[in-house]
């Protein structure tokens, strides 16, 4: 059973109780999955995130497992960002990041946005809202 990494927009669809989310986090623990988060979800999480949902918010992510953002992971996600630029297509430094932790520490990613993350080497499972 792979273990997971949250793209930020789903913890926030986990917070906000949105697209089935809830369900799907918990049916991949069940099945056996660890649910993982990098430094920049924790950002893009409590950059948006309101006052009141601090308590929550602080404990969900506490749930996680958090991996670190290596040099390795660095240097992964500047190549990502370079090969794509290559073909004209711009990805934040933000989603480079968050694949370049799923693919160094062999985690499926789990988004919405699947078109931020082109990376054929980067595992996906992807939902809807």
């Amino acid at each position: 059973m792979p273990d997971y990494l949250l793209d930020t927009t789903a913890i926030i669809d986990y917070l906000r109780d949105k697209g089935g989310i809830p369900e799907l986090l918990e049916r991949l623990c069940i099945e056996g999955g660890l649910l993982c988060c990098c430094p920049i979800n924790i950002v893009e999480v409590y950059a948006g995130m309101k006052d009141k949902e601090k308590a929550v918010t602080d404990e969900f992510l506490s749930s996680l497992k958090c991996y670190e953002i290596t040099v390795d992971i660095g240097h992964t996600a500047g190549e990502l960002k370079r090969k794509f630029a290559k073909k004209g297509i711009t990805l934040s430094t933000a989603d480079v990041l968050i694949a370049a932790t799923a693919i160094k520490n062999r985690l499926t990613l789990v988004t919405n946005n699947s078109e931020h993350f082109p990376a054929e080497e980067l595992a996906m499972l992807s939902y809807e809202r």
